[in-house]
């Protein structure tokens, strides 16, 4: 801004004084040549012209005459310095700076490198690596004309010559844009070359601009929690508390805070810059690189590609900010890595309140929410695990006052009931269901009712108390009014988006048409969306064969077993089928989970959606739809299809003419649905969600260990310690929060959608939250690379997923209560039925009959004197009327009654619960009254802090013209004159 504001950067440069430093540094321009001179050191930073504040004395905005180049659009000739390597006792702070020790690394990219002869010396083969890349920079670029060879050129397959050019042109580009780079490839991981970068003070304040990030002012101001009863009240908790909180400054209760603004240049007297190092933390300085990553182009050819599609095609293997340091051993200084594995990553602390602030300081807004969203969850399952405990008590306390099971079990009910299955099972005894129908009653009592209209209203607080918790979170963290900056950042096209455009353009080309603006249409896009529609069927498809195909199990193995001739296995045949069959869909589950997700992104891929957001939100869609699916099928089937598919006695229904469709124990299907729904859960929770988790990660490093084991050139190189971006490239790269938030989502399902049959649902998912966020915690800190610190104001698409479940949830509960639990039929019979109004002979209520003599053919026991009897009528549970009615076997009009009241159950069970979720909803308020009382004063600070500032300014010109006035200048003649008039 000092009049060097139009200087070229080799003018620049040039200009730097060469006898200051004995460093030789190569530079390379585009043309081919190349030259060997001394500069200084700190020639690596572009020239500060954005540092100063702009001046105002020419009355020109400069800050808008710059902003085009500012924001890098402007492309100048691209200059590549490479330092030598200095000494190698030089171990630059374990790798988180540069070889000066004083430019922090914020940026790595890493690359495939041929391996070299290790006898060759440090700056001979610097000398030699820049002398090719100067031949390669003079090669004659391929024909623009020629889409051929441009298709060619962009092909998803380089040569190592096309992606070294290609690197260097980026890294060129990215010189430009006035970061600072450094190459290693002489490191202690063979085959590996990285890229180190370091954003300048200008940079940093060039893009917190134009990302508009808020960053805190000079001005602070009070902080109000309230009335003084309020603030009382909340002392007393944080005091009462204070053993549950983190060891970390971020989570005391802060008085006082500052006034954020989005960063100006044009006002940095607002900021506290006293200390520049500190003021862009490691977070926002990674994301500022990242975001300048996206916008720089290696334009080579036709094709213009960002980081992302470089990273795709192979030119760089991959991309990542560093961690801040280690988090144990000798070397491990204090750092907030370090800080969170001891006070959030270790299992020692499971009991305490996670750092949320901490969380969001060090990976960004968008982990920190995932985090604060698992942490209310989990804290929300608490009371409702407590009541289920309660519902389940209550089962256990009352199952010897339960008159049906008492009657069940009565050894004085002589009740002999028709076969579970043809030829092979003969007539046995309702005693011998007397088991089920007591752990029938643990899960199927008056008490499933309230618990199922609690877990309803307690989702509706869920969300409330999440909404609420989000908007605190926004306030402290500066997130309101972020819709904008999110519209502004989100628009940057993927790889594979840029690549079929540039095909699409080739073509056009090709044909001779005017070039015109080209973007994927719908048409384009058309045979994609036909192939995820044929394949989304398809795949929900193949989940019901598989539920199919375990119910043919379920029905040929329990013929089986009742064909042994060991009559333990007999008595157990229900047990075994029941178990093996649940275990069977819960392998089943585990391998289709796996598949669904990689089909789910490969359908997305296909899409080729054009922003990140896009393809994670139709990603998220898919693979939610699938994964969902999946899952409850099988427990929609025992829920809703079991035993109401079978026939009767005489008339069965049968699959593949042979096997007769299977029915419920006579204690009803809820306990069966009981052990699907728990075996399901569990085993999701304990293999996928944990083993997977733990171990998944922990093999892949140790195969990427191996194999670049196995390249090393001498065992003492891989016994020396690597420096810090080199152990990161060893760590798995972070795939995204989808999976996280898909196996929460689908753990809410099972804790609110069939909540009436499994009570304890909450309590097992509440243990498993309390190791998954510390284990989730872990992989963070430890196991996983850094993620790009991404700003986000809420949990996106996942929010309307759950507020659908929780909908879906009071639908599907009454359903269950009404046609999978006996309550309905119970209450019809004790007040319309009963002789006296109590539940006795409620089970041979019922039971209809059936005449033995009316059955089909070769469908009769083989062994019908099971019994030591002759049996002429037996028992099954259906409302039919009896053989010796006028109408033998018709349903009878009990059925009709029972059918109606639970319709009628249902219509009513869900609109009244529903109606008081939403009054739920409307009375708690989604913002707190505190947060919105601070925004408003935000607001006030904000107008009169510059009302201040232009009042500043305005005396300022005062008193510059009063210095004039009063300056030594004659009087107008004027002045005199008029005087004389008067």
């Amino acid at each position: 801004m000092d009049g060097t504001g139009g200087t070229g950067p080799r003018e620049s440069l040039q200009n730097h004084d060469p006898k200051a430093s004995g460093k030789t540094f190569l530079v390379h321009n585009r043309s081919g040549t190349h030259l060997s001179e001394l500069v200084l050191e700190s020639a690596m930073r572009r020239p500060e012209k954005y540092t100063p504040v702009p001046v105002r004395e020419t009355g020109v905005d400069i800050i808008n005459i710059k902003g085009i180049e500012d924001i890098g659009y402007a492309q100048q000739d691209s200059i590549l310095l490479n330092a030598l390597v200095p000494e190698e006792n030089t171990h630059c702070r374990q790798g988180l700076y540069f070889q000066d020790g004083q430019r922090r690394v914020d940026y790595v990219l890493t690359y495939h490198i041929k391996k070299q002869s290790s006898s060759r010396r440090h700056s001979s083969r610097l000398t030699d690596n820049a002398f090719t890349r100067s031949l390669r920079r003079g090669r004659v670029p391929p024909p623009k004309g020629d889409p051929e060879v441009g298709a060619q050129e962009h092909s998803l397959h380089y040569h190592e010559d096309d992606k070294r050019f290609c690197r260097d042109e980026f890294e060129s580009s990215l010189m430009e844009m006035g970061l600072e780079l450094e190459k290693d490839e002489h490191t202690k991981t063979p085959g590996v070359g990285f890229v180190k970068i370091h954003a300048p003070w200008h940079v940093l304040c060039r893009e917190a601009e134009f990302m508009k990030l808020k960053m805190p002012t000079k001005k602070v101001y009070e902080v109000k929690q309230g009335s003084n009863l309020v603030e009382k009240i909340n002392t007393f908790i944080t005091k009462l508390t204070e053993p549950l909180h983190p060891n970390v400054e971020e989570n005391r209760i802060q008085n006082v805070k500052h006034l954020s603004y989005p960063f100006s240049r044009e006002k940095q007297h607002l900021f506290d810059l006293s200390d520049r190092d500190s003021f862009f933390d490691s977070k926002t300085r990674s994301s500022i690189v990242f975001e300048v990553l996206k916008r720089t182009k290696c334009t080579k050819s036709k094709h213009s590609m960002g980081i992302t599609s470089l990273l795709a095609n192979g030119v760089y293997m991959a991309a990542y900010p560093l961690h801040d340091g280690d988090t144990d051993g000798e070397n491990a200084e204090p750092n907030d890595r370090k800080l969170l594995y001891e006070e959030w990553a270790s299992y020692s602390v499971f009991y305490k309140y996670q750092p949320v602030g901490l969380i969001r300081k060090y990976f960004g807004e968008k982990i920190g929410l995932y985090f604060a969203w698992l942490g209310v969850y989990t804290q929300m399952l608490i009371p409702a695990s407590l009541v289920g405990v309660i519902v389940f008590l209550y089962g256990c306390a009352t199952v010897d006052d339960d008159i049906p099971s008492m009657e069940i079990c009565d050894k004085r009910n002589n009740i002999t009931m028709c076969p579970l299955c043809d030829r092979a099972c003969s007539y046995w005894k309702l005693i011998t269901a007397c088991g089920t129908a007591r752990a029938s009653h643990l899960f199927d009592n008056p008490a499933t009712v309230f618990f199922s209209i609690f877990m309803a209203l307690w989702a509706a607080m869920f969300m409330e108390h999440w909404k609420r918790r989000q908007m605190r979170l926004n306030y402290i963290w500066d997130l309101t009014g972020f819709e904008d900056e999110e519209e502004a950042l989100k628009d940057h096209p993927r790889a594979e988006y840029e690549f079929r455009v540039m095909q699409k353009a080739l073509k056009k080309e090709h044909k001779a048409q005017k070039p015109e603006k080209v973007k994927l249409t719908c048409k384009d896009r058309l045979p994609a969306y036909m192939t995820n529609l044929v394949m989304m069927l398809f795949m929900i498809g193949v989940t019901f064969a598989i539920v199919f195909g375990v119910i043919v199990y379920r029905i040929s193995t329990t013929s089986a077993l009742y064909m042994s001739s060991n009559p333990t296995t007999r008595s157990n045949v229900r047990l075994t089928v029941k178990t093996t069959a649940a275990i069977i869909n819960l392998v089943v589950i585990l391998i289709l989970d796996e598949v669904y997700g990689a089909v789910a992104r490969w359908l997305t891929i296909l899409e080729v959606p054009k922003t990140d957001k896009s393809f994670e939100e139709r990603l998220i869609f898919k693979t939610f739809i699938l994964k969902f699916v999946n899952a409850f099928t099988p427990i929609i089937y025992i829920a809703f299809f079991r035993g109401r598919l079978v026939g009767r006695p005489g008339s069965y229904l049968y699959v593949f003419e042979s096997y007769r469709m299977e029915e419920c124990a006579h204690g009803g299907c809820l306990m069966e649905l009981c052990i699907q729904l728990s075996i399901t859960m569990l085993g999701k929770q304990l293999i996928q969600n944990n083993l997977f988790e733990i171990g998944i990660p922990k093999l892949k490093k140790l195969i990427r260990y191996i194999k670049s084991k196995r390249r090393a050139f001498q065992e003492e190189e891989q016994d020396k310690k690597l420096q810090r971006y080199e152990t990161d490239h060893f760590l798995e790269p972070f795939a995204g929060l989808t999976p996280e938030y898909m196996e929460m989502i689908i753990q809410f399902g099972f804790v609110t959608l069939f909540v009436a049959s499994f009570p304890l649902a909450p309590l097992f998912a509440l243990l498993n939250n309390i190791i998954e966020i510390r284990l989730d915690a872990k992989k963070f800190v430890v196991e996983l690379r850094r993620p790009i610190a991404a700003r986000a104001k809420d949990i996106g698409i996942w929010y309307n997923i759950l507020r659908g479940i929780s909908k879906v949830a009071v639908i599907i509960n009454a359903f269950v209560i009404s046609f999978t639990s006996d309550f309905i039929p119970r209450l019809v019979y004790q007040y319309m039925y009963s002789p006296d109004g109590s539940m006795h002979g409620f089970v041979n209520h019922t039971l209809s009959y059936f005449n033995v003599s009316d059955f089909q053919e070769g469908k009769d026991p083989l062994e019908p004197t099971d019994l030591e009897y002759k049996v002429e009528i037996c028992r099954y549970k259906d409302y039919r009327e009896p053989p010796w009615s006028p109408t033998p076997y018709e349903i009878s009009k009990e059925f009709w009654t029972v059918l109606a009241v639970k319709l009628a159950f249902v219509i009513v069970f869900q609109n009244v619960v529903m109606l008081m979720s939403d009054v739920v909803d409307w009375i708690i308020p989604d913002i707190p009254k505190d947060i919105s009382v601070q925004i408003h004063k935000e607001k006030i600070l904000m107008v009169e802090l510059f009302m201040k500032e232009e009042q500043g300014k305005m005396q300022t010109l005062e008193s510059k013209d009063s210095c004039n006035n009063h300056s030594p200048v004659p009087r107008p003649r004027s002045f005199p004159n008029s005087h004389t008039n008067d």
